[in-house]
C-alpha cells in the first residue's frame, strides 16, 4: 500500500485571485508526491447563451485559453506535469465532480471560497460546498494565502463510524509528509456523558494510530465543535486539519459537511481536508 494517499490529484480552479492558494498547494503537493496533476477548469455555459451572445461566448473562450496557458506555464515552473481539462456546463460544480469521476481522482484541491458574502467566515463558497457534498473522493479546501503544510497535522474525531477512515487517512498523510499528528475530540456539553463520549472517541483514535505504528498527542475540549477544533489547531501550530464528511444524528456526529465541518473549513486559517468515500 502506498504510504501517501494522494496518487490522483485533481486541481479544480477558475484561475482567479481566489484560486491562487489552491493552485499553489496543488503544485506543491503533486511535486511532493511525485505525481502528475490533473486540472479541471469549469466554464459556465449553455447552448442558449452561446446562440444569443456569440461574441461574448467567444471572449469567454479566449479567456479560458489564456488561463490554460498561464497554468501550464506555472506548472512548468514548478516542474509538475499537468493535464488540463476544460469542461462546460450550466453548473460548474457538476463539471468538477464529473471530471473527478472520469479521471478516478482520489483528491480534489479547490479554493475555500470566492467573493466574501453573508456569514462568509462561517461558510465556504456555494460552488465548493456542492463539490464537497457530491464528490466521489476527498476534497482539500485551501484559503488563498496558504502553502502546503509543513509543521503538524490535526485530525478531528467523533463517535461516528466514519471516524476510523478519517484517522486512517490522517495516519497516511502524516507518514507521507513526515509530520507529527495530534487528535482532537470535542464534548459538546460539559456533562459526564458528553465528556465520556469524547474521551472514548479520542481513545479509539489513539489506539488505531498506535496500531498503525505511529504516535500522536490527544486533546479533548468542551464547547462548540468547530470553534474548539480550530482553537486546538491554532494552539498546537497545526497547518493542516483533517475532518470527516459523513456523520449521523447524535450530538458528537456533527463533523458533517454542511454543519461543523463547513464551519471548521470557514474558520481555519490553514487547509482543511474533508475525507470522502475514496479513502483510505
Amino acid at each position: 500500500m502506498n504510504e501517501h494517499p494522494f496518487e490522483r490529484i485533481l486541481l479544480a480552479t477558475e484561475h482567479t485571485e481566489f484560486d491562487v492558494g489552491a493552485e499553489r498547494v496543488a503544485f506543491e503537493l503533486a511535486g511532493h508526491c511525485g505525481v502528475p496533476l490533473a486540472v479541471v477548469i469549469p466554464v459556465e455555459s449553455n447552448p442558449e447563451f452561446e446562440a444569443a451572445a456569440p461574441a461574448r461566448a467567444l471572449r469567454v473562450e479566449h479567456a479560458v485559453s489564456a488561463r490554460s496557458d498561464e497554468l501550464r506555464a506555472a506548472a512548468r515552473a514548478a516542474s509538475v506535469p499537468v493535464d488540463i481539462h476544460i469542461r462546460r456546463g450550466d453548473e460548474p460544480y457538476r463539471e468538477i465532480v464529473a471530471a473527478a469521476r472520469a479521471l478516478g481522482s482520489n483528491l480534489i484541491v479547490a479554493r475555500r471560497r470566492g467573493k466574501d458574502g453573508f456569514l462568509a467566515r462561517m461558510m465556504v463558497g456555494e460552488m465548493v460546498g456542492n463539490v464537497v457534498r457530491e464528490a466521489p473522493c476527498s476534497v482539500l479546501l485551501v484559503p488563498r494565502a496558504c502553502r502546503m503544510w509543513s509543521a503538524r497535522i490535526l485530525v478531528a474525531v467523533d463517535d461516528s463510524p466514519a471516524a476510523a477512515a478519517v484517522v486512517a487517512t490522517a495516519c497516511r498523510v502524516a507518514a507521507g509528509c513526515g509530520l507529527p499528528l495530534i487528535v482532537a475530540s470535542v464534548a459538546a456539553h460539559d456533562t459526564a456523558a458528553a465528556r465520556a463520549a469524547a474521551d472514548a472517541a479520542l481513545a479509539r483514535a489513539l489506539q488505531a494510530i498506535g496500531a498503525a505504528g505511529r504516535e500522536a498527542d490527544g486533546r479533548v475540549a468542551v464547547g462548540p465543535a468547530a470553534e474548539s477544533v480550530v482553537a486546538i489547531a491554532r494552539d498546537a501550530g497545526a497547518d493542516l486539519v483533517i475532518v470527516g464528511r459523513g456523520g449521523g444524528h447524535s450530538a458528537l456526529r456533527r463533523l458533517v459537511f454542511g454543519s461543523t465541518a463547513r464551519k471548521i473549513a470557514g474558520l481555519a486559517t490553514c487547509p482543511v481536508l474533508v475525507v470522502g468515500p475514496a479513502f483510505p
